[in-house]
C-alpha cells in the first residue's frame, strides 16, 4: 500500500497528469470561492449589525471561511472526481498496465450521481466535525476517520466500476473494507493538509486504481475468494 501511495503521488505531478492536475486545482479554487461566498453572503445578510461591526463581523467570517475550507475540500474532491476520475483512471492504467485491457468509462448519468450522492454525505460529515470545534481532538479525529472511510470507499468503488458492476465493487470492496479503509485514512491525511489537498482528485485516483489492480489479482489467486466476491 505504501508503494502504491508513493507511486500515485510520483504519478500526481507526471507530465501526462500535470494538466488534468491543473484543471481540478482551478475547479477546486473556483469551487472554494464560490461556497466562500454563499457563506460569508449568508450570515452578513442573517446577522445585521452597524458600521464598525458589519466591518469586524465580514472579516472574521472570511478569516473563518480560510480556516474552514480544509473541511470543505473532501466535499469539493468527492463533486471534482466525478469529471476527471475516467479521464485520470485511463492515463493511469495505459501507462502502468498496458498488458491489462482499459476499464470502461461510467456512464455519464451514473457518475455523476454517484458523486452528488457521496458529495451530500461527506459533506454532512464534515459539517459535524466542524461543528465540534468546540471539542478540540475530538473533531479532527472524527474528521480523518470519518473521511478516510468515505473517500476510501468512493474512489475504490470507481476504480472497481471501470471493470465490474456496481454490485460487484461493493461487494469487493466490503471484502477488503480495512484495505480500503486504510487507504482511505492515506488519502485523508493528504486531504488535512493545507495547498497539498489540491491535488486530491488525481492522486487519489491513482492511487485507487493502483489498490483496485492489486485487490484484483489476488482475489483471481484465490478461487474461493472469488467465487464469494460473485455470491
Amino acid at each position: 500500500m505504501i508503494e502504491a501511495a508513493l507511486q500515485a503521488f510520483g504519478e500526481t505531478f507526471s507530465p501526462p497528469l500535470r494538466r488534468i492536475l491543473l484543471k481540478s486545482i482551478g475547479l477546486a479554487f473556483l469551487l472554494l470561492i464560490v461556497f466562500g461566498m454563499i457563506l460569508q453572503g449568508t450570515i452578513t445578510h442573517l446577522v445585521a449589525l452597524p458600521y464598525p461591526f458589519d466591518m469586524a463581523l465580514a472579516i472574521f467570517t472570511a478569516l473563518g471561511i480560510i480556516a474552514g475550507a480544509i473541511y470543505l475540500m473532501p466535499p469539493i474532491t468527492s463533486l471534482i472526481a466525478a469529471l476527471f476520475f475516467d479521464e485520470i483512471a485511463e492515463q493511469v492504467e495505459r501507462r502502468n498496465y498496458s498488458a491489462d485491457p482499459v476499464g470502461k468509462a461510467l456512464p455519464v448519468t451514473t457518475s455523476v450521481l454517484l458523486s452528488l450522492r457521496f458529495f451530500g454525505l461527506v459533506l454532512i460529515v464534515n459539517l459535524i466535525a466542524l461543528i465540534l470545534l468546540i471539542l478540540p481532538g475530538v473533531n479532527v479525529a472524527i474528521f480523518f476517520v470519518a473521511n478516510g472511510y468515505l473517500l476510501g470507499r468512493e474512489y475504490f468503488e470507481l476504480a472497481a466500476m471501470r471493470f465490474r458492476s456496481i454490485d460487484e465493487a461493493r461487494a469487493l470492496r466490503r471484502a477488503n473494507a480495512m484495505r480500503v479503509f486504510l487507504a482511505g485514512l492515506v488519502i485523508a491525511a493528504i486531504v488535512i493538509i493545507p495547498i497539498l489537498n489540491l491535488i486530491t482528485p488525481v492522486f487519489a485516483t491513482a492511487f485507487m486504481v493502483r489498490m483496485h489492480k492489486k485487490i484484483s489479482r489476488e482475489s483471481l489467486a484465490r478461487p474461493e475468494f472469488t467465487a464469494r466476491i460473485a455470491d
